[in-house]
């Protein structure tokens, strides 16, 4: 099935508010040459998959070379591809095929930090006043020989590392094999510029910027204060990371000019960008991140990437992000590649078909641009992946009681043969058993499975500008229902109200009195006299009177 060329408005200046996004992992995608590991060629063989989906913007997690110790996030060179996921050819041909399709194509830039085998890094460890010697974040050690301050990795432990060939430390926030740049100097911020123009002259259509509160640092290397509230929603309680407030090593106000460059850089191309935030205060970082139409056209951060699944926390982070926003716009994920898949860490271990289909719909009906993971269009649950096979650097310092990323991130079950379709080789992740029984051949052309569903979901909503750029407001109603109101001018409002629960529910909605059923949305539920009747995982769509 191939997508019609014409999705979203084209020639709007924000038509990536009626886009969706759909999150490609290459290592675990698709194989096309039996080396147990996902390549571009792969992603352009599955782009007419993609494309029937109905999504717009294909992001594509690091392809660039590395020597992958944080899988690609430890980025080696900026401007090549690593010869594990092909070469610049096949990158151009995923680019024409995608655009040819009507696909938009976004890549990852991780510029916060680089691998410590970047050319870069060579040249600023080898002393202290070689040319790129102030390009990373160097630091005499105390006067006791510890580091600076007190500042931590994410990863774990102390983010300074001892380096014998300059005798001082240098920062990591990450592996420590992750240096940090040193964003204070404006050559690190146009070899930046310069490497992403190197892709936007490609064909690029977007970025996703990865730990884009991460850029700068206190130049006084003043140590963190305690947490006051120590936020174990975004960061796993066995983290010590989370005991701090991160107020001097990430989220600096000098972010806010060098976001305002990259984006009159990517204005140049009718680019877009989107920024990760992993903050104290995420909302309030991702609302100053897309104010004023001058920096990042969207935003996202963990605060639905949790494991708090209830109506009052959904309907709170949506609220909070539109009273703190100033012309800005959200980008809300319930998946990638970070964290535990949705179906398992929302819907439990036994999950069924209808919850994934319930929560597509409610994240397609929340106020923003919707980020999908891959996998989640068939309702995959979380691989379980045992500690021997473990890829994940993050899993085995925090094993076992915080598991990693690898069970999200997991081969895609293309058919129920060996490896899934995915690989003819040994896969670099074990397929799970699970997803082979839920894979995309299985589901394709069954009208009850979450894959035509998705497709189907996203093809009535795409039809109603309501739902893609209307405003939006929440009802007071008990747990786990959440109901919400969508309004664009010159529309009527839309209703929907949905039940994250496992048992059927009855509510009063006062402004379901009147109300007209929608048709096509393919959830089941009704209204009658105001009282919403919805069996579990159920959902109700109308025209409000």
């Amino acid at each position: 099935m191939t997508k019609q060329l014409t999705q979203v408005s084209p020639h709007a200046q924000d038509w990536y508010r009626e886009a969706i996004i759909y999150q490609v992992y290459p290592r675990s995608f698709n194989d096309t040459n039996g080396d147990g590991i996902g390549d571009i060629p792969g992603i352009t063989e599955k782009l007419d998959y993609i494309a029937s989906l109905g999504v717009d913007i294909v992001w594509i997690s690091p392809y660039f070379k590395s020597p992958m110790k944080d899988f690609g996030y430890d980025i080696a060179d900026y401007c090549d591809v690593d010869p594990m996921f092909g070469t610049l050819a096949d990158f151009d041909a995923m680019v024409a095929k995608a655009h040819s399709l009507g696909l938009k194509i976004m890549i990852d830039q991780v510029m916060a930090h680089t691998a410590e085998d970047h050319a870069w890094f060579k040249e600023s460890r080898s002393s202290r006043d070689n040319p790129k010697a102030d390009w990373y974040v160097w630091s005499d050690p105390a006067p006791d020989g510890n580091p600076p301050n007190n500042w931590m990795s994410v990863f774990g432990g102390s983010s300074w590392q001892w380096d014998t060939r300059r005798r001082q430390y240098y920062l990591h926030n990450f592996l420590v094999s992750q240096p940090q740049l040193n964003f204070h100097n404006p050559q690190v911020q146009q070899a930046h510029l310069d490497a992403l123009r190197f892709w936007l002259e490609r064909g690029v259509d977007g970025i996703r910027l990865d730990a884009c509160n991460f850029h700068f640092h206190d130049l006084e290397l003043r140590s963190n204060p305690p947490a006051v509230n120590r936020d174990t929603a975004t960061v796993s309680d066995v983290n010590p990371y989370g005991m701090q407030a991160h107020i001097y090593d990430k989220s600096r106000p000098e972010n806010l000019a060098f976001l305002r460059k990259l984006r009159t850089l990517l204005d140049e191309y009718k680019a877009v960008a989107i920024g990760e935030v992993g903050a104290d205060d995420s909302l309030a970082v991702m609302a100053e991140y897309t104010a004023d139409g001058d920096k990042l056209q969207m935003a996202y951060s963990f605060n639905l990437l949790v494991p708090t699944c209830s109506s009052h926390y959904i309907r709170k982070q949506v609220e909070n992000f539109e009273a703190r926003v100033k012309g800005g716009w959200a980008s809300w994920s319930v998946g990638n590649h970070d964290v535990q898949r949705v179906a398992t860490r929302w819907g439990g271990p036994t999950a069924p078909v209808a919850f994934a289909k319930m929560i597509l719909a409610m994240q397609l009906s929340l106020k923003g641009t919707p980020c999908l993971y891959q996998g989640d269009e068939l309702a995959f649950a979380e691989a379980d992946v045992p500690f021997e096979l473990l890829q994940d650097p993050y899993g085995i310092t925090f094993w076992p009681e915080f598991k990693g990323r690898d069970g999200c991130r997991t081969p895609m079950a293309w058919t129920t043969g060996a490896n899934g379709g995915f690989t003819e080789g040994k896969p670099w992740l074990p397929v799970s058993p699970d997803h082979l029984a839920k894979a995309a051949s299985v589901q394709e052309g069954d009208a009850a499975s979450s894959l035509e569903f998705t497709r189907k979901f996203i093809a009535w909503r795409r039809k109603l500008p309501q739902l893609t750029r209307g405003a939006i407001q929440f009802f007071d109603t008990p747990e786990p229902v959440l109901a919400l109101r969508r309004d664009a001018e010159g529309e009527r409002g839309i209703i929907a109200v949905f039940n994250l629960g496992a048992e059927p529910v009855r509510c009063a909605l006062p402004q379901a009195v009147g109300a007209e059923q929608m048709e096509g949305y393919g959830l089941p539920g009704t209204v009658i006299d105001g009282q919403v009747e919805l069996p579990a995982f159920g959902a109700w769509f109308g025209y409000a009177a």
